[in-house]
């Protein structure tokens, strides 16, 4: 309801236009100030199990790199536009781990061992968007792009 009034707002004043623009990048320093609480909540769970989460690596990497090639098939299956592609491959290799943190706090007999996992798994998946950035507008690109080359 607060995001539908403020779009309401910057649709009519220059104030709410004001506020409606520095609310978009207010997810990104409150996401990183969650990430940073809970990574040192888990810390102590990832420097004890080091050794089993780094056997978890090799496998979120490689989802990491191998869902944007599925999804960019599947783009191509569905006849997707280059925007919805791209939109698509960093939709598949993105999990939102820390949306699933809770529940693996609640799991019983869970241990610690199950929030680290989850941690490093963000830590992986955030790691593989910054490559993402550059990456993805490669793999999909549109006709203009393909016939520069």
């Amino acid at each position: 309801m607060l995001a539908g009034a403020t779009q309401y707002w910057a649709a009519r004043r220059a104030s709410g236009k004001r506020v409606e623009g520095a609310m978009g990048w207010l997810p990104v320093p409150l996401m990183a100030l969650v990430l940073s609480l809970v990574f040192a909540a888990v810390a102590p769970r990832i420097g004890a199990a080091s050794t089993d989460l780094a056997r978890t690596v090799p496998i979120y990497a490689a989802f990491a790199t191998a869902m944007p090639f599925v999804a960019h098939a599947v783009a191509k299956l569905l006849r997707l536009d280059v925007g919805a592609g791209r939109a698509l491959a960093f939709s598949a290799g993105t999990r939102n781990s820390l949306v699933v943190l809770p529940l693996a706090f609640a799991v019983p007999g869970g241990g610690a061992l199950i929030p680290a996992v989850v941690v490093t798994q963000t830590l992986v998946e955030l790691v593989s968007e910054l490559v993402y950035v550059r990456w993805i507008p490669r793999l999909i690109k549109t006709a203009t792009e393909r016939e520069m080359l």
